[in-house]
């Protein structure tokens, strides 16, 4: 199984704030709907309760403490990381994108194959952040940089990472 990771983050590593993204991009939500659609997502409970409901043709696999939690119908949740990657390798998954949040991404980094990374140029305050992407594991392999716009408050590039 591929896994995939797909994060924006400013400069500062800075990815949200209340649980709240802090900034307007429509280019990344673009790319972010072009990349997840027709796939599962992992995310943390948080950032599943932050969606408002589940994103349209994408199966969500919710990572949460609570046992007793109970993901909507045709989603799915785990107490842990671990429990979510074992069902998707028995039901025989080939792609899998984790979204978020903080606390995901750290622990499952080191998993992936892929980074998707939407480099926001700003240095915001924030509450959440994304680790150091360590250059002696991960290549930069594509980047994509675009100025800021009136659908698009700061410039931004679309980065690329595959394991070494």
């Amino acid at each position: 199984m591929n896994i995939t990771l797909v994060v924006a983050k400013a400069k500062n590593n800075v990815i949200g704030k209340d649980n709240q993204l802090i900034w307007k991009l429509s280019a990344d939500l673009r790319r972010f709907k072009n990349l997840t659609t027709g796939h599962h997502i992992l995310m943390g409970r948080k950032t599943f309760e932050s969606l408002g409901k589940p994103l349209p043709n994408r199966t969500h696999l919710i990572i949460t403490r609570n046992p007793d939690y109970e993901a909507p119908e045709g989603h799915f949740s785990f107490t842990s990381l671990e429990g979510g990657i074992i069902f998707c390798n028995k039901i025989g998954l080939d792609e899998l994108f984790i979204i978020g949040g903080g606390q995901i991404y750290q622990e499952s980094i080191d998993l992936c194959d892929v980074l998707e990374i939407t480099e926001v140029d700003c240095e915001p305050e924030g509450d959440t952040f994304f680790p150091e992407i360590n250059p002696e594991i991960w290549k930069e392999t594509e980047r994509e940089s675009f100025p800021a716009d009136e659908k698009n408050e700061y410039p931004y590039s679309f980065v690329t990472y595959k394991k070494i």
